[in-house]
């Protein structure tokens, strides 16, 4: 019997605001010493009252604009009451019945609802204790549920990986994975071919693209071997081990009558048509270009390679700096196809050794001059590596610098043929077997005469020379 995966994403983003959800505690995730930034509201103090941070609403309205997702009139916080050291008050404050954002879609892969609530504080254990950091509690933090309409490792993965993006480009969360400030959380059942769906497992808290795709993957075939040996899947809560690449066993899970919830009473209903600034139009008009539509216009307008597209498009700190560059280039077709395969290749290549991504500090005119210098051939394939290397780690002219090092491609037949000569005088072997037919030959004196200009030679004025010379 065959067996068909289905499974569905919880996603939780912390939001990018000044300060938290309730109260004006800093929002800092970068913030290392523990319980700093912490005040009365977000310590759950008797006698305080929340108060809603208007930033963290409108990044999940434009969020819920972005994915083409229905955007509440009404809504409200409900308490959500469940207890763990982390949770300070004993209950979150989050949505149930009154979402903001319901629908939409992203990837392809259609959404449930986007709510926002506020996060917990950060749990360490070790040495026979454990210890509590109460700056991430309260935090805002937005939750996404789609459907369960995915039914493969890959889109799920394909999925986060573009709710990332989004997020990005809206400015409303950096979305780090390695950070905590993204977890996914996948639900996953098998059904048989009648079309009869087994127990829903989640795995909860995964925090990388490919440990999500791993876990569903493991989860699916341990699922279905299971029921293929008689056995009964179990509607519980999994985690994720990496290092022995599996889930494994938390808690039984519980269901949405344990939270009890009910509506906050110590916040505000509210009615979004209210708000001027909050209006369809209006955000809308706040829309950023989106990814997706940034791809489509780089195939569009560039002709470029799906693949260089992808990588280009894939963190709005390259797109900014890919757009910078082609607009110094004219948004001349091939010269900006030419840039992009050079910030794919070396420039990636270059990042990769440095380990960190630093396009701001990189200037598009000098990466668009040094781009026009090689379409032209003043700069050898080489002679450009070597420049963009000098202009990442230094900055610069590419002109300067190329001509400053001996990089510039020479042009000059006088010395093209100077240097060709010592090559024939050195290589009498490799001369003789071309002039004996053999045609290998040829490239191994053209290589030898490309060295004996450093990379500089202009390639097809070394061949052309070459050939003359042996006759």
């Amino acid at each position: 019997m065959k067996y068909t995966p289905t499974i569905g994403l919880e996603i939780h983003a912390e939001l990018k605001t000044k300060t938290k959800m309730f109260c004006d505690s800093a929002n800092d995730p970068d913030e290392t010493r523990p319980n700093v930034n912490v005040c009365p509201v977000c310590l759950a103090h008797p006698g305080t009252l929340p108060v809603i941070n208007r930033a963290a609403v409108e990044h999940i309205l434009r969020v819920g604009t972005a994915v083409g997702g229905k955007l509440a009139d009404f809504t409200e916080f409900d308490r959500k009451s469940y207890f763990y050291p982390d949770i300070p008050k004993g209950y979150q404050i989050s949505q149930y019945e009154h979402p903001l954002v319901s629908g939409g879609e992203l990837a392809g892969v259609a959404i449930t609802r986007v709510h926002l609530e506020e996060d917990t504080a950060r749990s360490s254990h070790g040495a026979g204790k454990s210890l509590i950091d109460f700056n991430r509690a309260g935090i805002p933090l937005m939750e996404l549920v789609t459907e369960p309409v995915i039914h493969d490792a890959e889109t799920a993965g394909r999925f986060a990986r573009e709710l990332q993006l989004l997020l990005r480009t809206l400015g409303a969360g950096e979305a780090n994975l390695e950070k905590g400030e993204m977890r996914i959380e996948a639900n996953i059942s098998v059904s048989d071919e009648e079309g009869v769906f087994g127990t829903k497992v989640e795995v909860k808290n995964i925090n990388s693209f490919r440990s999500v795709e791993r876990a569903i993957a493991y989860e699916v075939e341990r699922q279905t071997a299971l029921i293929k040996s008689g056995g009964k899947v179990v509607q519980a809560t999994r985690g994720w081990d990496e290092g022995k690449q599996a889930t494994f066993h938390q808690r039984f899970k519980e269901g949405s009558a344990d939270y009890r919830y009910f509506p906050e009473p110590d916040l505000p209903k509210l009615y979004l048509s209210e708000i001027p600034e909050f209006s369809g139009a209006a955000l809308r008009a706040s829309m950023p270009e989106l990814p997706w539509e940034r791809r489509a216009r780089y195939e569009r307008s560039y002709g470029m390679k799906e693949t260089d597209v992808a990588y280009v498009a894939a963190t709005p700190e390259r797109a900014v700096f890919f757009d910078a560059t082609a607009a110094a280039l004219g948004d001349e077709k091939e010269l900006v196809a030419l840039a992009a395969n050079y910030i794919v290749s070396d420039l990636a290549g270059l990042y990769a050794k440095k380990g960190s991504e630093e396009y701001a500090t990189l200037d598009p005119l000098a990466f668009a001059k040094l781009i026009r210098l090689a379409s032209i051939g003043d700069l050898s394939s080489r002679g450009a590596k070597d420049t963009l290397l000098i202009l990442v780690e230094e900055g610069g002219d590419p002109e300067r610098i190329a001509e400053e090092r001996g990089l510039m491609q020479v042009h000059d037949t006088d010395v093209l043929r100077e240097a060709i000569t010592g090559v024939l005088a050195e290589e009498t072997k490799a001369v003789e077997e071309y002039r004996a037919g053999k045609e290998a030959a040829l490239q191994y004196l053209l290589g030898k005469s490309m060295k004996a200009t450093k990379g500089a030679g202009n390639p097809g004025l070394l061949k052309e020379i070459l050939v003359k010379e042996l006759g």
